[in-house]
């Protein structure tokens, strides 16, 4: 049986990714990675490591909201152990005053790993739901 108290701290992960994207703050985002994190854009973009993912972020965040924002909401959560976790996200475009577009939607997987503590990206994919 998983603890609610890590369900909260991945929603607070998961939170924080949006708050980062929205108000575009690579660092804040930058920091949820493991070091050796693996990440994979909607658009198939692979990076490997936390300082490619940095390199990439830093070029791509500022200026992203112009068009739209992007929501992010916990759908699922597969505990593989009680330190490993796979989280299914639904990732909804909106306004800036929070209204939904009719945009494709996006179902990143995340794979988080409890490190001192805290949970962290190991690994993520994010796919464009036609």
């Amino acid at each position: 049986m998983t603890d609610t108290t890590d369900i909260t701290d991945i929603e607070k992960l998961v939170a924080t990714v949006q708050h980062a994207q929205q108000n575009e703050l690579p660092e804040e985002f930058i920091d949820l990675f493991r070091e050796d994190a693996i990440w994979t854009t909607a658009h198939g973009k692979r990076l490997f490591g936390r300082d490619e993912i940095a390199s990439f972020t830093r070029q791509v965040l500022p200026g992203a909201t112009k068009e739209a924002l992007a929501t992010y909401e916990v759908s699922h959560v597969l505990f593989i152990r009680p330190d490993v976790a796979a989280v299914k996200i639904r990732q909804r475009r909106v306004t800036p005053d929070g209204e939904h577009l009719d945009l494709a939607e996006g179902s990143p997987l995340y794979v988080l790993s409890k490190e001192d503590g805290e949970w962290r990206i190991a690994a993520g994919q994010n796919t464009i739901v036609l």
